[in-house]
């Protein structure tokens, strides 16, 4: 399944525990990533991700356009929600996610639920109804 990981400035560091933590059934997945928590991320784990812009400078748009082709299949977004500027990417994002039927995880317990279901195969009716033609492409 292709995964994206994006988490704010303040949330990059509980991506990475969170990361190391399920890196082994990450690691079976293809990831990706805005760059700076992308590398982060790869530098902490060593994970494969493939890296998009800074959120700031399109990231998130990139992200998001993969989203709303039905490309992505899970997305965990570790927002601030202290940081009200955030608000309009962390709503973009879930209405992307609800119109195609992604599970979105905004925080760290509603990800590990998501990544757990994952590893036992909860999540592979995501193959069914976006089945893969091609390998997800950068």
């Amino acid at each position: 399944m292709n995964i994206a990981l994006i988490a704010h400035d303040n949330r990059k560091e509980l991506m990475v525990q969170f990361c190391t933590a399920y890196a082994g059934i990450l690691a079976r997945h293809t990831l990706c990533a805005t760059n700076t928590t992308g590398k982060v991320i790869s530098d902490a784990t060593g994970l494969s991700i493939h890296l998009f812009m800074n959120g700031s400078q399109g990231g998130d748009e990139q992200i998001g356009a993969r989203i709303d082709c039905n490309e992505i299949d899970l997305v965990l977004y570790f927002h601030d929600p202290n940081s009200p500027e955030y608000d309009a990417s962390i709503s973009y994002m879930a209405k992307l996610c609800d119109k195609n039927r992604i599970p979105f995880a905004t925080n760290s317990a509603t990800a590990e639920a998501l990544v757990l279901a994952l590893g036992r195969g909860d999540l592979d009716w995501r193959d069914i109804v976006n089945p893969k033609t091609k390998p997800f492409m950068a």
